[in-house]
């Protein structure tokens, strides 16, 4: 166990530290893109130590036999991912469990993976797993992933998969009590070229202490995905899984706190996209995006490193809400819009205040583009995509779609936009909305001026008081407050009891 990422420990000296570790036996079992995680510990010798078995029930026949028929005929998935890990482990505990039980920490590591196929039309991916001990006949772990395989060549696409399992085994055993540096540990000797982890889970009394919340911001936050999601009950989830076939609205804020401005934003969107001729009421997606630049948005110069506390106070509220939350490192619209339109070919709205239809339409912000804001618009504005603007006001004016002037030469393409059915207004809001704005609500809690509840849902407003959050001065009792953060950066969320 280290308090220190050891960068500079490689694939197979890992592998032969876990295999020369007398307490540490189990098992592996792969399916697709070869057995190179087993390889790398049979390669790097002393593997008699380690393993107790390998297999590959490649054959979905096999699969089937072995870890039970699939309800929804996926093989390469987490519900598999799991069958696999609860057989192996089981059977690891019934056979040995006896024999050598006192004296071994017992794991059992799965994957499941789809590789780059001969004729490169698949998307490369895959889940994996490890159910372990860390005391001789104690209870069970698991950390569970999601990784895309980027490589362009199958051969790459299996390296990168057994380096990955082999970092994420010896994670498990010298990285665990802190998990920022095992995070950072499953890139080593690999790049976010060829691979990103999108999801991740840590789960078990070891990991009791663990927000997996901070973990989906880690991964974005360290740049080993562009986004992750997960759900109101705060776990993980795999995009793809999530939105995959489905229609999906996206509303980005900061939240800082949820108002009820974004409610109503939020609550009129998506109304009148169900009203959408295209759309399948009863397949549809909410999701509130929170982006790494608008957890910065704290300080002027955007530079101050993400608070964790902060971040968890906006989320809690958003999941009380039965928020969806995609953390992202998607700047401009047309980035998110490309993002989601690879995991789902159904029709998007992206809902947004009238503020934000004047930034997309400004044309600095595509500098770094060959072709500028029509090479943004080409997939901001896909088939399947629609805008729905709040209005605001400004200066007494209510200020919406129908009163926006875009630069002149610009005002061509907002017709055809707007003609074919691509931005729309949100009506029937509240216009006593209007005059509200985050900043002001904020100030107001901070300060403990009277009357900030009415602009913020009654559940929120009782959330902020009970547990202080967003700066508001309450009385708690001395070492009685529940509020939650990672106080000391080691990705351990402790109560403030603890």
């Amino acid at each position: 166990m280290s308090s220190i990422h050891h960068k500079d420990i490689g694939t197979k000296q890992k592998a032969l530290a876990i295999n020369l570790n007398p307490q540490i036996y189990g098992s592996f079992a792969e399916i697709g893109a070869g057995q190179d995680v087993a390889a790398n510990f049979f390669k790097a010798g002393a593997s008699s130590g380690t393993i107790a078995k390998t297999m590959s029930a490649y054959d979905m026949t096999f699969s089937d036999a072995i870890y039970g028929v699939q309800t929804i005929k996926r093989y390469v998935s987490e519900n598999r991912l799991i069958s696999m890990l609860d057989h192996e482990y089981g059977l690891l505990i019934e056979r040995l469990g006896v024999q050598r039980g006192e004296s071994t920490t017992f794991f059992a590591f799965a994957d499941t993976v789809s590789a780059l196929n001969y004729h490169k039309t698949n998307d490369g991916h895959g889940w994996m797993g490890v159910r372990f001990q860390l005391e001789p006949n104690g209870p069970f772990n698991d950390v569970v992933l999601h990784v895309k395989l980027l490589d362009y060549d199958n051969n790459m696409q299996q390296q990168a998969v057994g380096v990955l399992g082999v970092n994420l085994i010896y994670a498990c055993f010298y990285y665990h009590h802190i998990p920022p540096i095992f995070l950072l540990s499953l890139m080593d000797d690999l790049s976010s070229d060829r691979i990103q982890i999108d999801m991740i889970r840590f789960e078990g009394p070891d990991f009791s202490n663990v927000d997996n919340r901070l973990m989906s911001l880690h991964l974005v936050k360290y740049g080993f995905s562009d986004a992750a999601v997960f759900g109101p009950d705060g776990k993980n989830q795999q995009p793809s899984e999530v939105l995959h076939k489905k229609h999906t609205v996206v509303i980005r804020g900061r939240f800082r706190p949820l108002i009820n401005v974004h409610l109503d934003m939020l609550n009129n969107g998506v109304k009148q996209f169900l009203q959408e001729p295209d759309v399948d009421k009863a397949n549809v997606i909410v999701i509130t995006e929170l982006t790494l630049q608008a957890l910065k948005e704290r300080d002027a110069d955007h530079t101050a490193d993400i608070d964790e506390k902060d971040f968890l106070e906006r989320v809690d509220i958003l999941c009380t809400q039965g928020q969806t939350v995609l953390i992202s490192n998607f700047h401009e619209y047309y980035k998110l819009v490309a993002y989601l339109s690879k995991i789902t070919k159904l029709k998007l709205g992206v809902v947004m205040g009238y503020p934000n239809l004047e930034y997309i339409f400004s044309e600095e912000h595509y500098n770094d583009l060959q072709g500028g804001i029509l090479e943004s618009f080409a997939t901001l504005f896909s088939r399947k995509v629609k805008l729905f603007i709040y209005p605001t006001l400004r200066d007494g004016v209510i200020l919406n779609c129908l009163k926006f002037n875009p630069p002149a030469h610009l005002m061509d393409l907002y017709r055809y936009l707007i003609a074919n059915n691509k931005i729309e207004d949100i009506r029937h809001y509240n216009e006593n909305n209007l005059s509200v704005q985050t900043d002001k609500v904020l100030q107001l809690i901070k300060q403990g001026a009277e009357g900030w509840e009415q602009y913020v849902p009654a559940e929120v407003a009782t959330m902020i008081k009970d547990r202080c959050l967003f700066g508001y001065a309450c009385d708690v009792e001395p070492g009685k407050e529940d509020v939650k953060a990672d106080n000391d950066g080691d990705g351990v969320v402790m109560d403030r009891e603890g």
